[in-house]
């Protein structure tokens, strides 16, 4: 027996909405309007605001500027309270895990629309293209605002529609090359009496101060050297081909009297560190000359069979971090280890 065929059902197709052509200044005109029929000026705003929230949402999809996702986010902000938002940090491997609910327990799945603007909002994989001015965290940023224009003023193009602010600027990064550590030589103006001979001279900046050297300076030298593994000797003939010379003895006084300053972070490290879970434990041979000749002295006069000096790293493991400790001396591994301990 035949089974008679099914009847394929007819979907319903929605009848798009009739497009109407609507100028700003009409709507503004309408506006107005209603305000002398008797709006408050609190009600006139929030309408106001509305009416600018449309031009700007309708000048944005006709750019095609912006995404479904990206609207979304402007009317109604961001889904859940992520890191990015709360601490202000970049974290674009986030969101679009978190955009496509991934992360969050109330996250809706995407629509169609998502779906489709996925390959537009989907971070670039790293090691592809050029670092963004997002990533330049450490930039100076200079806000240039424009010359003849403002936010609702009449577009000087077409005279009949307003310029609103975008929230986007257009980026331009700059980067220039410079010595690690820079140098400003004021001059001060002086002024001598022909008559008393009383100098007077003018006024440093304020926050100079007194000494040649900062803070900072003591501590990007002490970054190159202990950070970046870059000597005394060769930051010397950096700054000295650079017309800013620092030689290698006044780095190590710079440095050896802010040693001082960072001695209670070491001891709290320590500290912290013999609470660790895990340490390990190694040493390498560390050539010192001041240890070398007293070690060597020493063993003229019998009293010590240290055959030379080493440098022992321990590595501390506790919640959720890692502790480097280095020591340098006569001691071994594992007797830095028990001094930690």
């Amino acid at each position: 027996m035949s089974k008679r065929p099914r009847k394929k059902q007819r979907r319903k197709v929605r009848s798009k909405p009739k497009r109407r052509e609507l100028k700003l200044d009409e709507l503004t005109a309408i506006l107005d309007r209603a305000k002398e029929l008797g709006l408050t000026a609190e009600e006139h705003g929030k309408l106001a605001g509305a009416v600018d929230t449309l031009a700007f949402l309708t000048a944005e999809l006709e750019l095609k500027g912006a995404s479904i996702r990206k609207l979304r986010r402007m009317l109604f902000g961001p889904g859940s309270e992520k890191t990015s938002v709360v601490l202000g940090e970049d974290s674009s491997q986030q969101d679009s895990g978190e955009d496509a609910g991934e992360g969050s327990e109330n996250a809706e799945p995407p629509s169609h629309e998502d779906r489709s603007t996925e390959q537009e909002d989907k971070p670039k994989p790293r090691g592809h293209g050029r670092n963004g001015a997002a990533s330049f965290k450490g930039a100076d940023k200079v806000e240039l605002l424009h010359d003849s224009l403002e936010h609702r003023d009449l577009c000087p193009t077409c005279e009949q529609g307003k310029v609103y602010h975008q929230a986007k600027p257009a980026v331009l990064v700059r980067v220039r090359g410079m010595a690690p550590l820079s140098a400003t030589v004021y001059e001060r103006e002086r002024l001598r009496c022909n008559l008393c001979g009383e100098v007077f001279t003018a006024e440093s900046p304020e926050g100079v101060g007194e000494a040649k050297y900062d803070e900072s300076a003591a501590a990007m030298i002490a970054l190159l050297k202990y950070g970046s593994g870059l000597p005394f000797y060769r930051l010397e003939g950096l700054q000295k081909s650079l017309g800013i010379p620092l030689p290698a003895s006044t780095q190590w006084d710079l440095v050896h009297g802010a040693s001082d300053l960072l001695e209670a972070v070491h001891e709290e490290l320590i500290r912290q560190a013999a609470q660790g879970d895990l340490l390990h434990n190694d040493d390498t041979t560390m050539k010192i000359l001041d240890i070398e000749a007293m070690l060597s002295e020493h063993k003229d006069k019998g009293g010590t069979d240290r055959a030379g000096s080493r440098t022992s790293g321990i590595v501390a493991l506790g919640e959720g971090h890692k502790i480097a400790l280095f020591f340098t001396g006569v001691q071994h591994a594992g007797e830095n280890l028990a001094d930690v301990l």
